[in-house]
């Protein structure tokens, strides 16, 4: 499995291999049953977790039973909860798998190590912290300033792969809508 995160790596940055071997060597991988959690609300998330193969998601269940999806995390994407982790406080959140999946895992304390060893690579994650950021910022003000149908056309424009792959009521989650509104917004959308 190291080798689909090498060549994610590769496609950003050069590398050693010296450094892919220090890598590699505090890599840990787990399998995930569909359904299967990776990090539960009231465990403290230990690790940076980058997805090789499969589909996550990240999401709150509010204290009536509903899901609020946070996050997807397909293929080539990290995912975790990273206050829990820099806090040490217990998780909020749920990640667990939509499909089979296979993950690579660093610890935090190795994740930092590298980081401070391999200079390409802490360039690397101050870019990526910048640019999820941004994509943070996008997602909140199309939360409060789109509507219903606008959010789904946004959502479909920026993943049209993620609405193949996971049933309508986690889009709608994700997008702080009902199913119903959605279904509706998608037969509007069609019909125009």
């Amino acid at each position: 499995m190291f080798y689909i995160f090498r060549k994610y790596l590769e496609d950003k940055i050069t590398l050693t291999n010296e450094d892919y071997e220090l890598i590699e060597s505090v890599s840990l991988f787990k399998k995930l049953r569909k359904r299967q959690y990776l990090l539960q609300a009231g465990d403290i998330s230990r690790f940076h977790a980058f997805v090789c193969k499969g589909f996550l998601r990240y999401y709150y269940v509010d204290e009536k039973g509903q899901e609020h999806i946070m996050q997807f995390a397909p293929e080539n994407h990290w995912t975790g909860d990273f206050e829990s982790m820099n806090y040490g406080l217990p998780s909020k959140y749920d990640i667990d798998a939509i499909e089979e999946s296979e993950i690579l895992l660093l610890k935090k304390e190795d994740f930092e190590m590298i980081r401070k060893t391999i200079p390409a690579f802490n360039d690397f994650v101050n870019e990526t912290l910048k640019k999820n950021a941004v994509v943070l910022q996008k997602r909140i003000h199309a939360n409060i300033a789109l509507s219903a149908e606008e959010k789904y056309s946004d959502f479909i424009s920026k993943y049209p792969s993620i609405s193949n792959r996971v049933p309508l009521h986690m889009i709608a989650s994700y997008l702080g809508l009902s199913a119903e509104t959605l279904s509706r917004v998608r037969s509007q959308s069609t019909r125009k």
